[in-house]
């Protein structure tokens, strides 16, 4: 929690070669920078690679982001990978530019039981290297038999391309958080975790525009119980 408010992860499947995205796209940044009532939301920007090959290449794209989206496919009724697609929490995944679909899933994982996820800001070396503490606290809402584990990731904002080919061509396509970054770096037991992680931050990232992010994820049920944001300041 953050003060009142509850955080929730907003990961949203994307790629520039998709004309469907832009509104999606659109749709996540006003979700940041308009937050709902009473939660904290945190969007993961994950470009996919399967669009690449119909015209234009996504520079964001990563196929660590495709493999984790196909990770969703498996626990959702629809066998094949689309965009754009939003998954809120873990738990629930629509269309990523459905205001009704986000407002129920946000409606109802409010209602959840809680992990407290605490991120502190340690030291960033000279060569771009940072460390942080990540501490979580007892586990809340967790899948029985489940394994939480603890992940840290890194988004950058103000990330825009002018598209030259494919579907989005002649268009100049503005992104909300882009996940540069996304690293298991423990496992929380029942009574929680501490740990230190360190992330070399690439030098093409906007470390004032950059955003450090942790979360705790059931391994087989992929719910998220617990997350938190900080602006990494330079």
């Amino acid at each position: 929690m953050v003060g009142n408010r509850t955080p929730i992860v907003v990961e949203l499947f994307t790629s520039e070669g998709c004309s469907d995205c832009p509104p999606a796209e659109d749709f996540a940044r006003q979700m940041e920078e308009e937050p709902l009532a009473g939660v904290d939301l945190i969007v993961l920007e994950e470009h996919v690679t399967y669009w690449n090959q119909y015209g234009w290449f996504d520079p964001f794209s990563s196929p660590d982001w495709t493999a984790r989206q196909m990770e969703y496919v498996g626990k959702s009724k629809n066998p094949q990978p689309y965009t754009p697609e939003m998954v809120i929490d873990g738990q629930q995944q629509f269309p990523g530019a459905n205001g009704a679909a986000a407002q129920a899933a946000v409606d109802a994982v409010v209602k959840e039981p809680q992990t407290s996820v605490v991120i502190t800001r340690e030291s960033v070396s000279p060569t771009g290297e940072a460390e942080f503490q990540v501490s979580v606290g007892r586990l809340a809402g967790s899948t029985p038999g489940d394994q939480a584990q603890v992940w840290l990731g890194v988004t950058e904002d103000g990330l825009y391309s002018k598209v030259y080919a494919g579907e989005n061509s002649g268009h100049t396509l503005y992104h909300a958080a882009v996940l540069r970054y996304l690293h298991k770096i423990g496992v929380a037991r029942d009574a929680g975790y501490s740990g230190e992680a360190k992330v070399k931050l690439n030098s093409k990232w906007k470390r004032r525009n950059l955003n450090i992010v942790a979360f705790v994820q059931d391994k087989k049920s992929l719910k998220i119980i617990g997350a938190a944001e900080i602006k990494l300041k330079s």
